[in-house]
């Protein structure tokens, strides 16, 4: 019997991110195997109809990350504007590095990409108008389609780049999205379909990690060198509080955590007290830890996921993980454990065009990239 062949498309995403203080442009292939994918170009071609994908692999082809935060440890904080115009020459930059122009001498423009995902939200406003503009630009010329992106949702689909995942990417799936502006529980039924079930009532886990690092002095990003110190100290140094542990919602809250080491460092150096920052730092990332962790697997328990994922920049920490992972492997026997691969935690452009791929194989529709604007406190 002669061997059934098998059709399979190819196709590049270009992924556009500009959220914050970091620039990022990524080259993502997608191969598919016996489907249709809704690829068509831009304004002047009309969308093919799509089905669902199937067989499909994923691979980076291009990835670049250029960060800020050497500019704003200045200033002790991102500054809107100084980000903005900061992402102008650097996305212009990364961009040349990542874009290959075919046939540049006719008249036809071709480009090694088939279509553009961009964040439009949330994020700083001058910063997302960046990358805006820069899809838009694109999108006219090389007349391609332009998809916009829930930035939040490009986190979740940081964990869907780890080819291990994938092959365990069963509904429900619940993800604890963890970043400088947000924590949230969300539970994820399928491409585009999304629930939440809890959020931080005032600071984000990142934002506490961040502000009480400030408090003990610590360079701007504090976060991860507060977390490099606790590595070094004693969790059970400082009794600190666990907001809203009890509280029957999955809500989180953590600027009573900000407070609290707030009053403890005045006590201590009002007493003369002779302590260890690693302690400190050890006690304050237990408490952030804690929470998270038990709000985690009580949604874990009430929804009973496939598997639970931990993503967005928070979720590089590495107690985070250990912990979170444990406890699911505990509590939710059956649930399989997710996360991003190393480099993929924090903001960047490869997520946004998995999110991009998502959006096709969805099947959801594809506005005017005419009338996109920024979204700053667009929601998922």
């Amino acid at each position: 019997m002669p061997k059934k062949t098998v059709k399979q498309k190819q196709m590049n995403i270009l992924g556009i991110e500009t959220s914050c203080d970091e620039t990022s442009v990524a080259l993502l292939q997608l191969r598919i195997k016996n489907s249709k994918l809704r690829i068509g170009s831009g304004e002047r071609t009309r969308v093919k109809e799509s089905v669902a994908v199937p067989e499909y692999s994923v691979s980076i082809k291009k990835h670049f990350i250029a960060t800020q935060i050497p500019i704003h440890a200045r200033y002790g904080g991102v500054v809107p504007e100084v980000a903005a115009r900061t992402h102008v020459a650097e996305l212009v930059s990364l961009l040349n590095k990542t874009i290959k122009i075919k046939n540049q001498k006719s008249k036809i423009k071709k480009v090694d990409f088939d279509a553009v995902a961009v964040t439009r939200g949330p994020g700083l406003a001058t910063a997302l108008r960046v990358g805006l503009e820069g899809a838009k630009t694109l999108a006219w010329y090389y007349d391609k389609p332009l998809i916009p992106i829930n930035h939040l949702e490009g986190h979740l689909a940081s964990a869907w780049l780890v080819p291990g995942n994938r092959k365990h990417w069963k509904y429900p799936i619940l993800f604890l999205l963890v970043s400088g502006g947000h924590s949230e529980l969300v539970l994820m039924r399928d491409f585009g379909k999304y629930k939440i079930l809890g959020r931080t009532r005032d600071d984000a886990a990142g934002e506490a990690f961040d502000k009480t690092a400030k408090l003990l002095g610590l360079e701007y990003p504090g976060g991860p060198k507060l977390s490099r110190l606790a590595m070094q100290g004693n969790p059970l140094a400082f009794d600190l509080p666990r907001p809203m542990l009890h509280d029957p919602s999955l809500d989180m809250s953590f600027s009573g955590l900000k407070t609290a080491v707030r009053v403890l460092l005045e006590k201590l150096k009002k007493d003369k007290q002779v302590y260890k920052i690693e302690d400190v730092c050890a006690s304050i990332e237990a408490a952030i830890v804690d929470v998270l962790v038990f709000k985690t697997v009580k949604a874990a328990l009430k929804f009973k996921p496939k598997a639970v994922a931990v993503v967005g920049g928070v979720s590089a920490n590495a107690l985070l993980r250990s912990e979170l992972k444990l406890a699911v492997r505990e509590s939710c026997p059956g649930a399989r454990f997710l996360s991003p691969a190393k480099g993929l935690h924090t903001d960047n452009g490869a997520m946004i065009a998995a999110a991009g791929l998502w959006q096709m194989i969805s099947r959801r529709k594809i506005k005017d990239w005419k009338k996109l604007d920024a979204e700053p406190d667009l929601d998922l």
